[in-house]
């Protein structure tokens, strides 16, 4: 039986080459698609829009939006568009998956945003989209959320409920018990080792319990990225180095789920800054040891990969969303194409 396989478009290709790939990616049987919102470099909900315009049943989901940069009516109108947009799949689906994510530092505070109480006003915004998804009228009153008598206000078309699921990029322990409780699933972080998927996956456990879910019932893609190459095995995982590097450099929630030395940590982030150029990160990349590439992504030959990506399904990924780091995307897509397990 194959195994369920999604593929997660950042910054890293043209678009005209993403749009390309996607076409490719479904005829080769990939279900899903995870659009970033990435940095203030694209923007997800333009990217979802053209990926679902360009293919026909694959599930596009934004991984993830941050809910800092729009209001919960106006993302609930937004995910509406693009429901209508897209139609169901094949197995009478949403073809569109709402991520949502706290956003980090210090993009947050560059822009004027306080990102106070993420885990309060990510609550406010989840449990109010999702009645706004009814199609009903709703008032909602909370210390960031408060909307007086508001409803997606279909004049014309498809007035029927959005059942468009709601998933929670989460990186930390608060975060990832959250979205057990108020969601249909998590968007686990990348950069991270298999161990602490375990752990995390058991504080989803938790918070499903809170609502009276069983974890199998909360849907579990991780972001995984994929540095592929069968000609040149080293320099994928030299391009993996960088990826790292820009992380323990930038992003405070990945430097400490990374499980990275302290000390490294210390040395990258007196290289890239934020934010930094690709020169940066090839710096960055000499300081990065090998081991520490393989644990934390699936880098080198395509049977390397595929084993590495088991290894996470086995600490309880229900989906792997590869992220193609070298230029070419097609060795990916055709490594897991036809993977089962």
């Amino acid at each position: 039986m194959n195994s369920r396989i999604a593929l997660y478009f950042q910054d890293k290709h043209e678009i005209a080459y993403e749009l390309e790939m996607a076409k490719y990616a479904e005829s080769r049987g990939i279900k899903e698609i995870w659009q970033a919102d990435t940095r203030l470099a694209r923007d997800c909900v333009v990217m979802m829009s053209a990926l679902l315009t360009e293919t026909n049943n694959v599930r596009i989901g934004s991984g993830v939006l941050p809910i800092w940069t729009r209001n919960p009516a106006v993302i609930a109108a937004t995910w509406s568009t693009m429901w209508e947009l897209a139609g169901l799949d094949d197995a009478n689906q949403s073809r569109v998956m709402l991520g949502l994510g706290a956003w980090w530092e210090p993009i947050t505070s560059r822009v004027g945003e306080e990102r106070k109480k993420p885990l309060k006003a990510m609550r406010e915004n989840i449990e109010s989209i999702r009645e706004l998804f009814t199609m009903e009228e709703i008032s909602y009153s909370g210390e960031f959320v408060n909307l007086d008598r508001v409803k997606l206000d279909v004049a014309y078309g498809n007035v029927d409920a959005r059942d468009i699921p709601i998933y929670l990029g989460a990186t930390g322990p608060k975060m990832l018990e959250l979205a057990g409780e108020i969601c249909d699933g998590v968007v686990l972080n990348y950069i991270v080792t298999p161990e602490y998927i375990r752990e995390a996956v058991e504080l989803v456990s938790v918070g499903a319990k809170k609502s009276g879910k069983s974890l199998d019932q909360i849907d579990r893609p991780e972001l995984l990225v994929c540095s592929l190459s069968d000609e040149d095995p080293k320099e994928a995982v030299r391009t993996g180095k960088s990826l790292i590097a820009y992380y323990l450099g930038t992003e405070p929630h990945i430097m400490k789920a990374s499980g990275a030395d302290p000390d490294l940590v210390e040395r990258v982030k007196e290289v890239v800054g934020w934010p930094a150029t690709e020169d940066d990160y090839r710096k960055a990349a000499d300081l990065i040891p090998d081991d520490l590439v393989k644990s934390l992504m699936a880098a080198g030959t395509s049977q390397q990969c595929r084993e590495t990506v088991e290894e996470y399904v086995d600490a309880g990924v229900t989906c792997p969303i590869l992220y193609p780091l070298m230029d070419d995307m097609r060795p990916v897509i055709d490594a897991f194409a036809d993977w089962s397990m």
